[in-house]
């Protein structure tokens, strides 16, 4: 089997991430949470006062945004907080944060045998990846993932305001002027609102057998 580059791309807590995690495990190859570096960026601005009253210092953050460190084998927990929730997405649509991000993404995949996933992988980071996958689940189905996953890690909770805030991110994703949230057109859609994660563990594995033959 060929080494092949995977984009698995979607809407917030739609599962991505622990299916792209699982996948990479399975089949040996490096797994890249995107969305947890623009987290990462997110808390650090949220911990440098680069954020006030619901605005970017942009001025401040391009000066460090090179020097802030995102290791993606020792996450900060706190990146899941819904206070990093609330304020992501609006970093995440900042022009040289996404420049930034996409150049470090594209050094990690350079050599292929790679899953990541994200909102852009397929569209921008690697419009050229063998396999594409664009997930997708209701809003609703979303909004409680989020709230049973904070929940089981001991952190505050609220599912109207977690359901609020998906339905936020999805019109800011979707709209912002860098690099939309949207599907590729060669990308296979997957609607796991009623799939167990199992179910889309051998759904994802068949989709790799096939483009990596």
């Amino acid at each position: 089997m060929k080494k092949i580059t995977i984009a698995i791309d979607g809407h917030s807590s739609c599962g991505k991430s622990t299916m792209a995690k699982d996948l990479a495990k399975e089949v040996g190859y490096i797994y890249v949470d995107t969305g947890a570096m623009y987290r990462t960026v997110t808390l650090y601005c949220m911990r440098n006062n680069l954020i006030k009253d619901g605005k970017i210092d942009e001025a401040g953050l391009r000066e460090v945004i090179n020097d802030i460190d995102i290791d993606l084998r020792n996450l900060d927990p706190q990146i899941r907080s819904i206070e990093v929730s609330n304020n992501v997405s609006m970093v995440a649509t900042i022009p040289f944060v996404r420049e930034a991000m996409v150049e470090k993404q594209r050094e990690m995949g350079k050599n292929k045998g790679v899953v990541m996933d994200g909102r852009d992988i397929g569209t921008t980071v690697f419009p050229d990846a063998e396999l594409k996958v664009f997930v997708t689940a209701s809003a609703e189905v979303r909004a409680q993932r989020r709230y049973d996953e904070l929940k089981e890690k001991g952190m505050p909770a609220d599912y109207e305001e977690i359901l609020k805030n998906v339905q936020e991110r999805d019109y800011i994703d979707s709209h912002r002027e860098v690099s939309p949230l949207r599907q590729a057109p060669d990308a296979i859609l997957l609607d796991n609102s009623h799939m167990t994660i199992s179910e889309q563990k051998d759904w994802l594995m068949d989709k790799f057998r096939k483009a990596s033959e």
